[in-house]
């Protein structure tokens, strides 16, 4: 592959100058000498955010299909981890709860079905738990990525394990669009999903949790998310339904926050949200864009709130479009985010759709292996911007147009650092 980084360099840097990985935050203490100046002759360290996302729901990037052995499926991840080394990636986020169910031993949910094809059964090895010590001895941050209300891509209970809590508590459950989801608005469901998510921070020390842009789900025309019963027991306090349904995300950001803070104080707390909030029709405050989806009004999420108020440590908007594209551009949107997060403690990322370069079916910005490397270059005029992720690990090695590998020659010729 062109522009493809020598192995041999990137181990023997991470084996001298990134060696001493401190679990938490990130930081390495050879890498720390030289971001700050105390290593004369070397040159200063960059610190930016380069991650890619390892999506494993309906076996996305990884495993490659379920049922594999354990040993194919611990070569298959250290080849992602191997990879996004090489690509001079410093962060990789592994998704580990991705319907409701776990890629670690949980005492609260069912073996993911993503590994063995059989949700429940234990597939022989711990792959969060090798994901962590794996990506740390590469030099990588590993951020383990949790979607808290997603139970199923389907809407029979009885495909679940035995053992599944949404077969145990029916009443937790509402079915909507073509799928199953556990209801925001019930406060046992808001503890019980931060219990089964923060297993995992008590028993590994990932770098950091993440979450994606599913909150309350996608609207879907003509259907409506049954939540009544919820709303007229819970929702006496509130002007509305859609106040209502926000506080509830809003609670569960701020309870998450918190348990995070308290087992592992280290540990971020990063959110990888749709990337358009509000248009700025809808409210002043919002975009210069035309998206159909937004994601206060739609997904109950105000992510904008969350930044401000420093509720977490980054943020990650999907600027899935490319430059110039009339709904959601993305020359537009990012100067809104670099404001958005401005003066806050709350870092911005910008999440980078590589899953696009040279499909036929996307627009003919896409064709150009240029366009992403463009994005980055766009993004060094605001200083508010720490990096960018990209989406995702499958496209990260197949670059079917060269666009990630000219993103490396243009930008990642020295190592980087994760931001502290």
């Amino acid at each position: 592959m062109l522009h493809r980084r020598p192995r041999l360099s990137r181990r023997a840097f991470t084996a001298t100058a990134l060696s001493a990985l401190v679990a938490g935050g990130g930081a390495m203490a050879a890498g720390a000498a030289m971001a700050d100046g105390s290593n004369p002759g070397r040159r200063r360290m960059t610190r930016e955010m380069r991650g890619v996302w390892i999506a494993t729901v309906a076996n996305r990037d990884w495993p490659a299909k379920p049922g594999l052995t354990a040993d194919e499926q611990r070569a298959e991840l250290i080849g992602h981890l191997d990879r996004a080394a090489d690509r001079g990636l410093n962060t990789v986020i592994l998704q580990v709860r991705p319907t409701a169910d776990a890629l670690w031993p949980s005492p609260c949910e069912p073996w993911s079905q993503v590994l063995t094809g059989t949700q429940g059964k234990d597939p022989g090895w711990d792959p969060l738990g090798t994901a962590v010590a794996e990506a740390h001895a590469r030099g990588l941050q590993l951020h383990a990525w949790f979607n808290p209300y997603r139970i199923a891509n389907h809407t029979d209970p009885t495909r679940l394990a035995e053992s599944h809590p949404a077969r145990k508590h029916p009443e937790w459950v509402v079915t909507y669009g073509g799928k199953l989801y556990y209801n925001p608005g019930l406060p046992e469901v808001r503890a019980f999903v931060q219990r089964a998510m923060l297993d995992a921070v008590h028993k590994y020390p990932v770098d950091a949790v993440h979450f994606d842009d599913y909150f309350y789900p996608y609207p879907v025309a003509g259907q409506a998310f049954d939540d009544t019963a919820a709303y007229d027991r819970y929702g006496g306090g509130f002007a509305g339904l859609a106040d209502w349904r926000r506080d509830n995300i809003d609670r569960l950001i701020l309870e998450t926050a918190s348990g995070i803070r308290r087992i592992r104080p280290t540990t971020q707390f990063g959110i990888s949200p749709f990337g358009v909030w509000r248009n700025a029709a809808t409210d002043p405050l919002g975009s210069d864009s035309r998206a159909g989806v937004q994601t206060y009004d739609d997904l109950y999420a105000d992510t904008r709130r969350w930044v401000r108020e420093g509720w977490i440590d980054y943020i990650c908007p999907q600027l899935y479009w490319n430059v110039g594209f009339a709904a959601a551009d993305y020359g537009k949107l990012l100067p809104w985010w670099a404001e958005t997060v401005r003066g806050s403690r709350t870092r911005l990322y910008v999440g980078e759709a590589l899953y696009k370069a040279g499909d036929p079916a996307q627009p003919e910005a896409w064709q150009d292996p240029a366009e992403l490397s463009g994005h980055l270059t766009l993004a060094k005029q605001y200083p508010e911007v720490y990096g960018h992720v990209y989406f995702a690990a499958k496209d990260l090695a197949a670059d079917r147009i060269g666009a990630m590998a000219q993103v490396v020659a243009d930008h990642y010729g020295q190592p980087a650092m994760t931001p502290r």
